[in-house]
């Protein structure tokens, strides 16, 4: 585990969908207005897809779906329909852990950042997103 991390526990409505993070407790998280966050309300944290694991048969009861260019993986609880978690598009070798999917009692700070996913191609590249998903020290 990396210095400053701890394991968040989190998933779904249902609790059909489980996983657990590795992640500092006071988060960055993003807030976008591309056409599917905004819909649903989505802010979410980033972190490498090696530091989140899902628990027990949770992947029986996953969903996908994909829009516009496919890379990002908008997974969902087939049961309760809640994106606990996705693959971003800004971030393909990552995770988007939906902040209000952690269970209570680990996160003790959020900052929100925004991220102008209606104008995807200028904020990704004025924003530091794509550094999330890579682990300490790798370079970009």
């Amino acid at each position: 585990m990396s210095s400053g991390s701890i394991i968040h526990s989190g998933g779904c409505h249902c609790k059909k969908v489980r996983w657990q993070v590795e992640a500092p407790p006071s988060v960055v998280v993003w807030q976008c207005n591309c056409s599917n966050c905004s819909m649903r309300g989505n802010i979410h944290f980033i972190v490498p897809s090696s530091r989140f694991k899902l628990i027990g048969d949770s992947e029986q009861y996953l969903t996908t779906y994909t829009f516009g260019s496919h890379t990002a993986k908008h997974m969902f609880c087939k049961i309760c329909g809640i994106t606990s978690f996705y693959i971003p598009r800004s971030n393909p070798d990552g995770i988007a852990v939906t902040v209000k999917c952690v269970d209570d009692g680990t996160i003790s700070n959020v900052e929100v950042k925004l991220f102008d996913g209606g104008n995807w191609e200028k904020s990704y590249e004025q924003s530091s997103i794509a550094a999330l998903s890579k682990l300490d020290g790798e370079t970009l």
